[in-house]
C-alpha cells in the first residue's frame, strides 16, 4: 500500500485560506454601509384607548355563584 504524500498539504491549505479570506474581504468591500446613521427623533403621542376610560370586571369562575 503506497504512503500518502502530505508534503504539499501545508501550502495547499495555506493558499486556500488566503484565497478564501481575500474573496470574503472583496465580498464585504462591495457593500456600501452608511457612514454615520443618525437616529430620528421619535415623537411619542399618547393614543386614547377604549379600555383606559372604561372599567371592566373580569369574573373568575371561583367568584361566580354556584350553579345548581
Amino acid at each position: 500500500m503506497p504512503q500518502l504524500d502530505t508534503s504539499t498539504w501545508f501550502i495547499t491549505i495555506l493558499s486556500m485560506m488566503i484565497s478564501l479570506f481575500s474573496l470574503i474581504q472583496l465580498k464585504f468591500h462591495k457593500y456600501a454601509y452608511p457612514a454615520n446613521p443618525t437616529p430620528t427623533g421619535l415623537k411619542l403621542t399618547k393614543q386614547p384607548t377604549p379600555w383606559n376610560s372604561k372599567w371592566t370586571k373580569i369574573y373568575s369562575p371561583l367568584s361566580l355563584p354556584p350553579q345548581l
